[in-house]
Protein backbone atom coordinates (compact mmCIF):
# COMPACT_ATOMS: atom_id res chain seq x y z
CA UNK A 1 0.00 0.00 0.00
CA UNK A 2 2.64 2.42 0.97
CA UNK A 3 4.30 1.67 -2.60
CA UNK A 4 1.36 2.38 -4.09
CA UNK A 5 0.67 5.65 -2.14
CA UNK A 6 4.25 6.82 -3.34
CA UNK A 7 3.82 5.88 -7.10
CA UNK A 8 0.77 8.25 -7.17
CA UNK A 9 2.23 10.73 -5.12
CA UNK A 10 4.86 11.03 -7.52
CA UNK A 11 3.00 10.75 -10.74
CA UNK A 12 0.88 13.98 -9.03
CA UNK A 13 4.27 15.47 -7.92
CA UNK A 14 3.80 15.72 -4.78
CA UNK A 15 7.49 15.55 -3.89
CA UNK A 16 8.05 18.59 -5.80
CA UNK A 17 5.71 20.19 -3.14
CA UNK A 18 7.31 18.82 -0.39
CA UNK A 19 10.29 20.10 -1.51
CA UNK A 20 9.29 23.64 -1.60
CA UNK A 21 8.17 22.96 2.48
CA UNK A 22 11.62 21.51 2.64
CA UNK A 23 13.35 25.20 2.03
CA UNK A 24 11.23 26.88 4.40
CA UNK A 25 12.44 24.89 7.41
CA UNK A 26 15.28 26.16 9.26
CA UNK A 27 17.51 22.94 10.33
CA UNK A 28 18.42 20.14 7.80
CA UNK A 29 16.42 18.01 10.02
CA UNK A 30 13.34 19.42 9.55
CA UNK A 31 14.00 19.61 6.04
CA UNK A 32 14.68 15.94 5.72
CA UNK A 33 11.28 15.39 7.87
CA UNK A 34 9.23 17.69 5.16
CA UNK A 35 10.32 15.85 2.55
CA UNK A 36 9.71 12.27 3.73
CA UNK A 37 6.10 13.36 4.85
CA UNK A 38 3.02 11.24 3.53
CA UNK A 39 -0.54 11.45 3.27
CA UNK A 40 -2.49 10.56 6.40
CA UNK A 41 -6.04 10.06 5.83
CA UNK A 42 -7.03 9.33 9.21
CA UNK A 43 -4.69 12.36 10.89
CA UNK A 44 -5.46 14.83 7.90
CA UNK A 45 -7.76 17.16 10.18
CA UNK A 46 -5.44 17.23 13.39
CA UNK A 47 -2.15 18.42 11.08
CA UNK A 48 -4.23 20.85 8.95
CA UNK A 49 -5.62 22.18 12.40
CA UNK A 50 -1.63 22.93 13.32
CA UNK A 51 -1.10 24.40 10.44
CA UNK A 52 -3.59 26.76 10.57
CA UNK A 53 -2.82 27.44 14.17
CA UNK A 54 0.35 27.84 13.28
CA UNK A 55 -0.42 30.23 9.93
CA UNK A 56 -2.32 32.09 12.44
CA UNK A 57 0.12 32.90 15.26
CA UNK A 58 2.92 33.68 12.63
CA UNK A 59 0.17 36.37 10.92
CA UNK A 60 0.25 38.08 14.80
CA UNK A 61 3.40 37.49 16.47
CA UNK A 62 6.03 36.97 13.40
CA UNK A 63 7.69 33.27 12.91
CA UNK A 64 9.10 31.69 15.79
CA UNK A 65 12.96 31.57 15.66
CA UNK A 66 14.13 28.01 14.66
CA UNK A 67 18.00 29.71 13.61
CA UNK A 68 20.25 27.26 15.14
CA UNK A 69 18.83 24.44 15.89
CA UNK A 70 21.55 21.63 14.81
CA UNK A 71 21.42 17.74 15.67
CA UNK A 72 23.88 17.31 18.52
CA UNK A 73 22.26 13.93 19.55
CA UNK A 74 25.71 12.18 19.06
CA UNK A 75 27.76 14.46 21.41
CA UNK A 76 25.45 14.70 23.90
CA UNK A 77 25.19 10.69 24.22
CA UNK A 78 29.40 10.71 23.89
CA UNK A 79 29.18 13.16 27.07
CA UNK A 80 26.16 11.27 28.65
CA UNK A 81 28.62 8.03 28.31
CA UNK A 82 31.05 10.15 30.35
CA UNK A 83 33.13 11.18 26.92
CA UNK A 84 34.80 14.84 26.88
CA UNK A 85 32.97 17.15 24.33
CA UNK A 86 35.77 19.94 22.44
CA UNK A 87 34.98 23.65 22.92
CA UNK A 88 33.30 23.69 19.52
CA UNK A 89 30.80 20.96 20.70
CA UNK A 90 29.38 22.66 24.02
CA UNK A 91 29.13 25.91 21.85
CA UNK A 92 26.65 24.39 19.64
CA UNK A 93 25.10 22.43 22.26
CA UNK A 94 24.48 26.06 23.77
CA UNK A 95 23.50 27.16 20.84
CA UNK A 96 20.41 24.74 20.29
CA UNK A 97 19.91 25.07 24.04
CA UNK A 98 19.46 29.06 23.49
CA UNK A 99 16.90 28.38 20.39
CA UNK A 100 15.01 26.10 21.82
CA UNK A 101 14.60 29.14 25.01
CA UNK A 102 13.90 31.86 21.81
CA UNK A 103 10.81 29.32 20.83
CA UNK A 104 9.72 29.28 23.98
CA UNK A 105 9.75 33.18 24.87
CA UNK A 106 8.33 33.63 21.73
CA UNK A 107 5.33 31.63 22.29
CA UNK A 108 5.22 33.67 25.57
CA UNK A 109 3.85 36.53 23.76
CA UNK A 110 0.77 34.76 22.63
CA UNK A 111 0.04 32.92 25.83
CA UNK A 112 -3.80 34.30 25.63
CA UNK A 113 -4.13 32.90 22.06
CA UNK A 114 -5.01 28.71 22.60
CA UNK A 115 -4.08 26.38 20.08
CA UNK A 116 -3.31 22.47 19.03
CA UNK A 117 0.28 23.70 19.19
CA UNK A 118 0.37 24.64 22.80
CA UNK A 119 1.07 20.70 24.36
CA UNK A 120 3.78 21.24 22.23
CA UNK A 121 5.31 24.33 23.04
CA UNK A 122 4.82 23.07 26.54
CA UNK A 123 6.78 20.31 26.56
CA UNK A 124 10.09 22.48 25.99
CA UNK A 125 12.07 22.85 28.32
CA UNK A 126 14.27 25.42 28.50
CA UNK A 127 17.89 25.22 30.38
CA UNK A 128 19.26 28.70 30.71
CA UNK A 129 21.46 27.16 33.58
CA UNK A 130 23.28 25.17 31.66
CA UNK A 131 23.01 27.53 28.48
CA UNK A 132 24.73 30.30 30.25
CA UNK A 133 27.47 28.41 31.92
CA UNK A 134 28.56 27.48 29.04
CA UNK A 135 28.48 30.42 27.37
CA UNK A 136 30.35 32.37 29.89
CA UNK A 137 32.95 30.07 29.79
CA UNK A 138 33.77 29.61 26.42
CA UNK A 139 34.22 31.73 24.20
CA UNK A 140 34.62 30.51 20.71
CA UNK A 141 35.62 27.02 19.60
CA UNK A 142 39.30 27.36 20.13
CA UNK A 143 38.93 30.03 23.34
CA UNK A 144 38.40 29.32 27.06
CA UNK A 145 37.28 32.48 28.90
CA UNK A 146 39.61 33.37 32.03
CA UNK A 147 36.63 32.82 34.19
CA UNK A 148 36.03 29.78 33.41
CA UNK A 149 37.07 28.79 36.85
CA UNK A 150 39.54 30.99 39.51
CA UNK A 151 41.78 28.46 38.66
CA UNK A 152 42.70 29.17 35.00
CA UNK A 153 42.33 32.91 35.46
CA UNK A 154 44.88 32.64 38.19
CA UNK A 155 47.30 30.58 35.87
CA UNK A 156 46.87 33.25 32.70
CA UNK A 157 48.09 36.08 35.15
CA UNK A 158 51.22 34.02 35.78
CA UNK A 159 51.61 33.52 32.47
CA UNK A 160 50.84 36.96 31.45
CA UNK A 161 53.19 38.13 33.90
CA UNK A 162 55.90 35.48 32.90
CA UNK A 163 55.83 36.10 29.20
CA UNK A 164 56.06 39.96 30.06
CA UNK A 165 59.34 39.25 32.00
CA UNK A 166 60.63 36.82 29.21
CA UNK A 167 60.15 39.85 26.44
CA UNK A 168 61.49 42.65 28.54
CA UNK A 169 64.38 40.27 28.60
CA UNK A 170 64.47 40.07 24.78
CA UNK A 171 63.50 43.97 23.91
CA UNK A 172 66.67 44.87 26.52
CA UNK A 173 68.81 42.68 24.15
CA UNK A 174 67.36 44.17 20.59
CA UNK A 175 67.85 47.42 21.82
CA UNK A 176 71.19 46.76 22.85
CA UNK A 177 73.96 47.94 20.48
CA UNK A 178 76.20 45.57 21.50
CA UNK A 179 73.97 42.79 19.90
CA UNK A 180 71.57 44.52 17.26
CA UNK A 181 74.62 43.96 14.53
CA UNK A 182 74.56 40.57 14.83
CA UNK A 183 70.36 40.18 14.34
CA UNK A 184 68.71 39.85 11.41
CA UNK A 185 66.14 42.16 12.37
CA UNK A 186 65.55 43.74 16.20
CA UNK A 187 62.11 42.07 16.92
CA UNK A 188 61.15 39.10 19.12
CA UNK A 189 59.23 36.54 17.85
CA UNK A 190 58.13 33.00 18.81
CA UNK A 191 58.90 29.51 17.90
CA UNK A 192 57.87 26.64 19.77
CA UNK A 193 56.22 27.98 22.19
CA UNK A 194 59.25 30.21 23.53
CA UNK A 195 60.53 34.16 22.98
CA UNK A 196 63.66 33.89 20.47
CA UNK A 197 65.53 36.84 18.20
CA UNK A 198 66.37 35.92 14.64
CA UNK A 199 70.16 36.13 14.30
CA UNK A 200 72.46 36.26 11.33
CA UNK A 201 73.14 32.53 10.51
CA UNK A 202 77.38 33.97 10.41
CA UNK A 203 76.82 34.85 13.93
CA UNK A 204 75.39 32.32 15.55
CA UNK A 205 78.08 31.90 18.05
CA UNK A 206 77.83 36.07 18.78
CA UNK A 207 74.37 34.74 20.46
CA UNK A 208 74.84 32.05 23.16
CA UNK A 209 71.66 30.47 23.33
CA UNK A 210 69.08 27.64 21.92
CA UNK A 211 68.15 27.11 18.68
CA UNK A 212 64.61 26.62 17.62
CA UNK A 213 64.65 27.33 13.75
CA UNK A 214 66.06 28.09 10.79
CA UNK A 215 64.58 30.39 7.75
CA UNK A 216 63.55 28.96 4.68
CA UNK A 217 66.90 30.10 3.06
CA UNK A 218 69.25 29.12 5.80
CA UNK A 219 70.68 32.75 6.93
CA UNK A 220 68.49 33.20 9.54
CA UNK A 221 68.32 31.10 12.76
CA UNK A 222 65.80 31.54 15.71
CA UNK A 223 67.91 31.92 19.41
CA UNK A 224 66.50 31.91 22.70
CA UNK A 225 68.89 33.68 24.62
CA UNK A 226 69.98 32.09 27.83
CA UNK A 227 69.08 35.58 29.47
CA UNK A 228 65.03 34.13 28.61
CA UNK A 229 65.54 30.38 29.24
CA UNK A 230 64.05 30.38 32.65
CA UNK A 231 61.61 32.86 31.83
CA UNK A 232 60.21 30.52 28.94
CA UNK A 233 60.69 27.61 31.24
CA UNK A 234 58.42 29.23 33.22
CA UNK A 235 55.67 29.70 30.78
CA UNK A 236 55.80 26.85 29.53
CA UNK A 237 55.06 25.27 32.83
CA UNK A 238 52.25 27.33 33.57
CA UNK A 239 50.89 26.63 30.16
CA UNK A 240 50.66 23.16 30.47
CA UNK A 241 49.13 24.12 33.76
CA UNK A 242 46.52 25.76 31.67
CA UNK A 243 45.97 22.96 29.46
CA UNK A 244 45.85 20.70 32.09
CA UNK A 245 42.50 23.14 34.15
CA UNK A 246 41.21 23.90 30.63
CA UNK A 247 40.84 20.03 30.64
CA UNK A 248 39.19 19.41 33.91
CA UNK A 249 36.81 22.49 32.93
CA UNK A 250 35.82 20.30 29.59
CA UNK A 251 35.26 17.45 31.49
CA UNK A 252 33.10 19.20 34.30
CA UNK A 253 30.64 20.82 31.43
CA UNK A 254 30.56 17.60 29.51
CA UNK A 255 29.75 15.59 32.69
CA UNK A 256 26.84 18.49 33.32
CA UNK A 257 25.67 18.55 29.48
CA UNK A 258 25.54 14.76 29.77
CA UNK A 259 22.99 14.63 33.06
CA UNK A 260 20.90 16.76 31.20
CA UNK A 261 21.39 15.02 27.48
CA UNK A 262 17.69 12.78 27.21
CA UNK A 263 16.00 16.40 27.59
CA UNK A 264 17.91 18.39 25.55
CA UNK A 265 17.72 15.81 22.74
CA UNK A 266 14.02 15.24 23.51
CA UNK A 267 13.27 18.92 23.05
CA UNK A 268 15.20 19.03 19.90
CA UNK A 269 12.86 16.71 18.58
CA UNK A 270 10.05 19.00 19.54
CA UNK A 271 11.48 21.68 17.66
CA UNK A 272 12.26 20.25 14.42
CA UNK A 273 8.42 18.97 14.60
CA UNK A 274 7.27 22.48 15.23
CA UNK A 275 9.85 23.97 12.34
CA UNK A 276 8.17 21.53 9.93
CA UNK A 277 4.71 22.89 10.88
CA UNK A 278 5.34 26.68 10.86
CA UNK A 279 7.34 25.91 7.23
CA UNK A 280 3.74 24.16 6.06
CA UNK A 281 2.23 28.13 7.41
CA UNK A 282 5.41 30.08 5.56
CA UNK A 283 4.43 27.61 2.83
CA UNK A 284 0.68 28.41 2.99
CA UNK A 285 1.38 32.21 3.08
CA UNK A 286 3.73 31.90 0.13
CA UNK A 287 0.89 30.04 -2.14
CA UNK A 288 -2.07 32.24 -1.02
CA UNK A 289 -3.45 29.16 0.58
CA UNK A 290 -6.67 28.21 2.44
CA UNK A 291 -7.60 25.11 4.64
CA UNK A 292 -9.90 23.07 3.39
CA UNK A 293 -12.76 21.00 5.17
CA UNK A 294 -12.72 17.59 4.49
CA UNK A 295 -15.22 15.18 4.03
CA UNK A 296 -15.21 11.11 3.88
CA UNK A 297 -18.05 11.02 1.13
CA UNK A 298 -16.08 11.29 -2.18
CA UNK A 299 -17.31 14.77 -2.68
CA UNK A 300 -14.93 17.45 -4.22
CA UNK A 301 -16.15 21.40 -4.47
CA UNK A 302 -13.07 23.32 -5.53
CA UNK A 303 -13.49 27.28 -6.56
CA UNK A 304 -10.27 28.93 -7.86
CA UNK A 305 -8.29 25.94 -7.62
CA UNK A 306 -4.82 26.70 -8.63
CA UNK A 307 -1.99 24.27 -9.40
CA UNK A 308 1.13 24.59 -7.00
CA UNK A 309 3.53 24.32 -9.63
CA UNK A 310 2.16 26.33 -12.02
CA UNK A 311 3.75 30.07 -12.17
CA UNK A 312 0.61 32.85 -10.43
CA UNK A 313 1.10 34.47 -13.64
CA UNK A 314 0.53 31.86 -16.04
CA UNK A 315 -2.13 29.78 -14.11
CA UNK A 316 -5.39 29.45 -14.89
CA UNK A 317 -7.65 28.82 -11.78
CA UNK A 318 -10.45 25.96 -12.13
CA UNK A 319 -13.75 25.10 -10.30
CA UNK A 320 -14.45 21.15 -9.64
CA UNK A 321 -17.31 19.63 -7.82
CA UNK A 322 -17.84 15.89 -7.96
CA UNK A 323 -19.72 13.59 -5.60
CA UNK A 324 -22.36 16.12 -4.46
CA UNK A 325 -25.50 16.59 -7.93
CA UNK A 326 -23.30 13.77 -10.25
CA UNK A 327 -20.90 10.93 -9.26
CA UNK A 328 -18.80 11.63 -12.85
CA UNK A 329 -17.74 14.09 -14.92
CA UNK A 330 -16.12 14.03 -18.01
CA UNK A 331 -13.21 16.98 -19.23
CA UNK A 332 -12.88 17.58 -22.62
CA UNK A 333 -11.37 19.95 -24.80
CA UNK A 334 -8.34 20.39 -27.38
CA UNK A 335 -4.48 19.60 -26.19
CA UNK A 336 -2.55 21.85 -24.09
CA UNK A 337 -6.01 22.79 -23.42
CA UNK A 338 -5.67 22.12 -19.39
CA UNK A 339 -7.63 18.23 -18.92
CA UNK A 340 -4.23 17.19 -17.54
CA UNK A 341 -3.78 19.99 -15.56
CA UNK A 342 -7.24 19.96 -13.82
CA UNK A 343 -6.98 16.45 -13.16
CA UNK A 344 -3.39 16.53 -11.69
CA UNK A 345 -4.31 19.97 -9.59
CA UNK A 346 -7.28 18.00 -8.03
CA UNK A 347 -5.11 15.40 -7.22
CA UNK A 348 -2.40 17.03 -5.94
CA UNK A 349 -4.46 19.25 -3.64
CA UNK A 350 -5.95 16.31 -1.99
CA UNK A 351 -2.96 14.58 -0.82
CA UNK A 352 -1.53 18.43 0.16
CA UNK A 353 -4.45 18.38 2.25
CA UNK A 354 -3.17 15.16 3.38
CA UNK A 355 -0.17 16.09 4.82
CA UNK A 356 -1.51 18.92 6.73
CA UNK A 357 -0.97 21.49 3.96
CA UNK A 358 -3.41 24.46 2.95
CA UNK A 359 -4.11 24.03 -0.65
CA UNK A 360 -3.75 27.36 -3.06
CA UNK A 361 -8.15 27.85 -3.70
CA UNK A 362 -10.42 29.81 -2.46
CA UNK A 363 -12.23 29.33 1.18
Amino acid sequence: MQKEWKKHARALELDKILELLAKETACPDAAEAARNLTPDPDGAERLLQETDDAFSLTARFGSPPFGGLENMSGPLRRAQAGGMLSMAELLRIAAVLRTIRNITEWRKRGAGVKTVLDSRFSSLSPNRYLEEKIGSAILSGEEMADTASPALASIRRKIRSASARARESLDHMIRSPAYQKFLQEPIVTIREGRFVVPVKSECRNEVPGLVHDTSASGSTIFVEPMGAVEANNLVRVLQLQEKKEMERILSELSAETGNFADSIIRDYGTAVALDVIFAKASLAYRMKAARPRLNREGRISLHKARHPLIPEDRVVPIDVELGTRFDTLVITGPNTGGKTVSLKTVGLLTLMAMCGLLIPAAE
